[in-house]
């Protein structure tokens, strides 16, 4: 960290081993040019394409990795429950019902004597998931750490609708350093900062394979589409791609300086 601005990395959501693989690989070579003060990926599919273990997350976390965010798949794996319990490090959606195991944001210390808010908070539209309002939710906490003097706090808003995302950035403005959406594993070309300093973007996409379809394998998912049965997806194999984005957030005003786009693609070991 260099005077009062923070660098920070964000990944994806990283999509089973392959996607482990590539973070590894892209942060090992982003890190080789660039000073990272802190790493923020998205956990929730980390563990064979659904959910997170106990073993994963220790991979994660030894890959410099500093906090797993996640959504809905989160719970996908039934040790998960108690791991989110148990690891601050992992975060859950904020605007899940307050008796929900572990918790929805964390506070890091940075060498200035700033602190470094990151919440996690889960979109309603088209997830089917019944969650408490985030952008209530979302303002309650964002204005409760501004009382706590945070200034520079950035979102994982993990949602399906880009409406819904958009809408969270322009209710949120000048209020948090950054919104960044995940959930789709597709990365959006839209980043940008708003002129009151809120950088965005729609969603900063997936860390895993390039040659399936968002982390899966394409004949399973194809097949799904065609017949209209259920099947049982695997993580696809292949090429390898890494989607992330680095933000710096001047952390005397909390307003974002920079908002960069990453796109690394790898070859099958």
């Amino acid at each position: 960290m260099q005077g009062d601005i923070v660098r920070i990395l964000v990944g994806g959501d990283v999509v089973g081993r392959p996607g482990r693989k590539a973070l590894a690989k892209a942060l090992e070579e982003i890190k080789e040019t660039v000073n990272i003060d802190f790493v923020v990926v998205n956990g929730e599919n980390s563990a064979g394409g659904f959910g997170i273990t106990k073993e994963v997350a220790e991979e994660l976390f030894s890959l410099s990795v500093d906090v797993i965010t996640s959504g809905n798949h989160i719970w996908d794996k039934k040790e998960g429950v108690e791991l989110v319990r148990e690891e601050e490090r992992i975060l859950r959606p904020f605007n899940y019902p307050p008796d929900v195991p572990g918790r929805g944001y964390l506070i890091l210390d940075l060498p200035n004597k700033e602190k470094l808010g990151i919440i996690n908070l889960m979109g309603r539209v088209f997830t089917g998931v019944y969650l408490d309002c985030p952008f209530r939710k979302g303002k309650e906490l964002v204005e409760e750490l501004h009382n706590e003097g945070v200034k520079s706090i950035i979102i994982d808003f993990h949602a399906e609708a880009t409406s819904e995302k958009i809408a969270l950035w322009r209710y949120l403005d000048g209020m948090v350093s950054a919104i960044f959406g995940t959930h789709t594993h597709v990365q959006t070309a839209d980043e940008e900062i708003s002129p009151l300093g809120t950088a965005y973007i729609s969603d900063v996409g997936m860390i895993g394979s390039a040659d399936g379809i968002i982390g899966e394998d394409k004949d399973l998912i194809i097949e799904k589409f065609l017949t209209s049965l259920p099947r049982r997806f695997r993580v696809a194999k292949g090429r390898t791609l890494f989607n992330g984005i680095i933000l710096e957030i001047d952390t005397s005003s909390g307003k974002a300086i920079s908002i960069e786009r990453i796109r690394k693609y790898y070859k099958e070991d």
